[in-house]
């Protein structure tokens, strides 16, 4: 195996590393928005909040290089899993006993 390859691909692990981290810190915080949206009795979704951040990853994307559809997909995958947990979360809240959300938190 040619060394840049492999060089490039210690990189790629490096960076796969960091997202499960940022995954990990960002599900951390998104629960904690769903307790509070369950003791404030606010809908797991919101699709203000959703619209503004789909036009602003599409920008960012763009200035990025990145396919800009390619994003808004990735996020729309992160969303949907915020989304069923702040489901459970108020479920929870309303009495019903559910299996532990994180095992990384």
């Amino acid at each position: 195996m040619p060394s840049e390859i492999l060089r490039l691909r210690a990189s790629i692990d490096n960076i796969d590393a960091a997202l499960v981290h940022l995954l990990a810190e960002r599900f951390t915080l998104t629960r904690q928005v769903g307790e509070l949206k369950a003791v404030g009795n606010m809908p797991p979704a919101d699709p203000s909040r959703d619209a503004q951040q789909i036009e602003r990853l599409t920008a960012i994307a763009e200035s990025s290089g990145l396919d800009p559809d390619f994003a808004v997909q990735f996020r729309q995958f992160i969303v949907s899993e915020v989304i069923r947990r702040h489901e459970l979360i108020a479920r929870e809240h309303a009495g019903e006993t559910l299996p532990e959300l994180d095992t990384y938190a």
